[in-house]
């Protein structure tokens, strides 16, 4: 069964960020910093086909040239509604199911990847959507979100709102009922998704992940969750650089919407 599934892993890239434009061509160790990031997601052992998803605009034809350069493959599509680029990307692909990884996130663990898509595909007839976000117990830059591409076609119709469309998958847990859900956490049963702040919004960010690389890729190059803590634990100065952005970003903004969509329906929020 597994081996009929093709997997597609898509990495949403753009390069029009408001906070902090162009952040994914910033470079780390000579390369932008989506590349880097894109060389850990291959790392995993079930990522299947990588795809980086940027939009048509002539602004992220850099994007798709670095691709080119790098040898990775790239979708062009919508460049608002990532619920579109992510199902054409799907279609394009022939896709079975689609693994949705920012391209903010340098600092992904392989590990971690392959520990979310394996949850799926230990069973894919009872899942349609597993991700570490609902709750998210993870640092803030490790999320996994992976669904069939069945699922996925039922909510690239169904979702309407500009949420629903710009976020892609808010509307699986907007609709627990329709879908059967599953959540992994942490095995260590601590919660760092608001202590450790580990994507890329704002410079300080940047300049974070830039010396984790610096610390510790000449001696690991897929250095993992465990070593950057120990790093971390080590350095403390370097923790610092960005604390201020902390438990501000990421799933967190999808948690406080999800509250507001269950009041504004008048729905008790219900654990997940």
């Amino acid at each position: 069964m597994l081996q009929s599934l093709k997997i597609v892993t898509v990495v949403q890239t753009r390069t029009g960020s408001i906070r902090l434009p162009n952040k994914v061509m910033l470079p780390i160790l000579g390369k932008p910093l989506f590349v880097r990031m894109v060389e850990r997601v291959r790392a995993a052992r079930l990522v299947g086909t990588v795809v980086v998803a940027t939009t048509t605009s002539k602004q992220d034809d850099i994007i798709e040239e670095t691709c080119h350069q790098e040898n990775l493959h790239c979708f062009r599509g919508h460049p608002c509604d990532l619920l579109d680029r992510h199902y054409q990307a799907g279609v394009t692909y022939a896709a079975d199911v689609i693994v949705k990884i920012p391209s903010d996130s340098p600092l992904i663990d392989p590990e971690i990847i392959d520990i979310i898509i394996s949850t799926f595909l230990e069973n894919p007839d009872a899942y349609d959507y597993v991700s570490n976000i609902c709750p998210a117990t993870f640092p803030n830059g490790y999320e996994v979100e992976v669904m069939s591409m069945k699922a996925l076609y039922y909510i690239w119709q169904t979702a309407r709102t500009d949420f629903e469309r710009e976020h892609t998958t808010p509307f699986f847990w907007k609709n627990e009922a329709l879908f059967r859900i599953k959540n992994v956490e942490w095995k260590t049963g601590l919660n760092y998704s608001w202590s450790h702040r580990w994507t890329v919004d704002y410079e300080e960010d940047y300049k974070f992940v830039k010396l984790i690389y610096e610390k510790l890729y000449e001696k690991y190059p897929l250095f993992g969750l465990d070593q950057i803590l120990t790093l971390l634990t080590r350095h403390p100065e370097i923790a610092a650089i960005n604390e201020q952005n902390t438990g501000i970003e990421g799933y967190h903004l999808l948690l406080n919407e999800r509250k507001k969509d269950s009041l504004r329906k008048g729905k008790k929020l219900r654990a997940v």
